[in-house]
């Protein structure tokens, strides 16, 4: 047996694994875009058992290194069956360390924040919020004064996506048959989601319950179509799938390094094509906050793009509170009224919106997931911002979007 037909025969027991993760615990695949075979495969198979499972992903990472793969795609590979394998553990009943999961599951290693980078950022959101009363008193009037109008939901979310795509396709172009489909949903915990449906095609859902506010709607947006997640799955299904052949990228699942390095580049989405203040704009020469309110001012809405910016930066440093909130939880075996009053201090927030916060972070599946955006941000901002000076932050962010980088390879560069 050859090299091709030996990384053939791993890749599609790898693609099988993943979907047999789905039959313990449904929603495990994000996405497969996949020969439909397999699919149907694994729903006639009996249900799997998770331990089984781990020793399938543990045999299968034996046979990377002979397997004829390249390096990065050997590493790929590797570092997702590592993914499985601890996943396939929990779910067998075994007890996982949270710091353990998290670096199993997505190829980081995570420490508790800084409470005085947390003071100092209470400090900065003092100075820009201005006003009279307690800071969390003032943030949240703020926050429920920039809600958007229900009935304009639907308008702005086509308005920022209309702009974000044509920035877009201007700079990472995009097969023609790409298309999004918004819904307007409720009775949702997130606040968007990306259904990737493959050929290029996503259902976009963003939840009308939790009072979508003007200044997080461009980054919704951005995070999850333009150029997020939709832009990321329609360059890496064409160019690594259908260009190269990579199998194994038609199959995305929870809990793997991927999802660290997706929601790290939709995280960074809008920076990537607008800017930011703080960094100098690539987009209009001022940043997201006044591009933002002109197409709300087109809308008819007033929004104070520069506060609203100055505000999203100073919050920026209080990413790692809800990551510290799990590790007192699951590592440190804290009461859930220390983690909610943690929660409500830091992220200045409501004890009914902190206990809410505190479902996610308690769920079996979920609960390792918030590192995603707290270590997928920093560690794939340090690496745009690092670039080398003759490579442009465009360039940069096009690596992200189309090749099968893990968090090791971005710290190794």
């Amino acid at each position: 047996m050859d090299a091709g037909t030996d990384s053939e025969a791993l890749i599609r027991e790898y693609l099988l694994l993943g979907l047999r993760f789905d039959r313990v615990e449904e929603g495990y695949v994000d996405s497969f875009t996949g020969d439909p075979q397999l699919r149907r495969q694994v729903a006639d198979e009996a249900t799997p058992d998770p331990a089984d499972l781990a020793r399938q992903a543990q045999r299968l990472l034996a046979q990377v290194p002979g397997s004829g793969l390249d390096g990065p795609r050997a590493d790929y590979l590797s570092a997702h069956l590592k993914a499985l394998a601890c996943a396939g553990r929990k779910f067998a009943g075994e007890q996982v360390g949270f710091v353990e999961e998290v670096r199993e599951y997505f190829d980081v290693d995570i420490v508790k924040g800084d409470p005085q980078r947390y003071r100092d950022a209470h400090r900065r959101l003092d100075e820009v919020v201005g006003g009279t009363g307690s800071l969390a008193e003032r943030m949240h009037a703020y926050r429920s004064g920039e809600e958007i109008p229900p009935a304009r939901l639907e308008e702005a979310i086509h308005a920022f996506s209309s702009a974000l795509r044509d920035k877009v396709r201007a700079t990472y172009p995009l097969p023609e048959a790409e298309t999004i489909t918004y819904e307007v949903v409720t009775d949702k915990p997130w606040s968007g989601f990306n259904y990737y449906l493959g050929d290029y095609k996503s259902t976009v859902a963003v939840n009308a319950d939790l009072k979508q506010q003007m200044s997080n709607l461009p980054r919704l947006v951005a995070h999850e179509s333009y150029p997020g997640h939709h832009t990321e799955h329609c360059r890496k299904e064409a160019g690594l799938v259908a260009r190269d052949g990579q199998a194994e990228q038609t199959i995305f699942l929870v809990n793997t390094p991927q999802c660290l390095m997706a929601e790290g580049l939709a995280d960074l989405a809008l920076y990537a094509v607008v800017g930011d203040e703080a960094s100098g704009a690539t987009g209009n020469g001022r940043g997201w906050g006044p591009w933002a309110a002109e197409i709300y001012a087109d809308l008819g809405l007033r929004f104070d793009g520069d506060r609203a910016a100055a505000i999203a930066e100073a919050s920026a440093a209080l990413a790692d509170v809800r990551q510290d909130a799990a590790l007192m939880l699951h590592d440190e075996h804290r009461d859930v009224d220390e983690v909610v009053a943690y929660l409500s201090t830091w992220l200045l927030t409501t004890e009914t919106r902190a206990r809410q916060m505190l479902k996610f972070l308690s769920s079996p599946l979920w609960r390792a997931y918030t590192s995603t955006y707290v270590e997928g941000y920093r560690l794939l901002r340090g690496w745009l911002d690092a670039r080398p000076a003759e490579v442009s932050l465009t360039e940069r962010f096009g690596r992200l979007l189309d090749e099968p980088l893990i968090p090791s390879a971005l710290r190794a560069a």
